[in-house]
């Protein structure tokens, strides 16, 4: 059995304080923010589609471990918009891709 101390309580985080505090971490987090907004957007698709990564890899015709690359951060290869599309088709979504003018 596990004691009380063994436990893990997470400590709140209040993201808009510590991006006011730290000007490196604010750019840092800007320079990220499109990459989060694309993985946010591929596994927002695969929960509402209801789907695990198995189900998605089946049929975009890959293996699981693809799926789950393209899903996590960090990852030093960026899918294609082939790939993309294959994605969205596979979680039944229509892949669009956008610009739009900087502030």
């Amino acid at each position: 059995m596990a004691k009380a101390s063994d436990r893990f309580d997470p400590i709140p985080l209040d993201i808009e304080k510590a991006l006011e505090a730290r000007a490196d971490v604010k750019a840092e987090y800007d320079r990220l923010e499109p990459e989060y907004e694309l993985l946010n957007t591929l596994l927002k698709a695969r929960k509402l589609a209801d789907m695990t990564q198995l189900d998605v890899a089946n049929r975009m015709g890959v293996k699981r471990p693809s799926v789950a690359r393209m899903e996590s951060t960090g990852s030093s290869h960026s899918p294609s918009v082939k790939t993309l599309q294959k994605y969205a088709e596979a979680v039944g979504c229509k892949l669009e891709i956008k610009l739009t003018p900087q502030k």
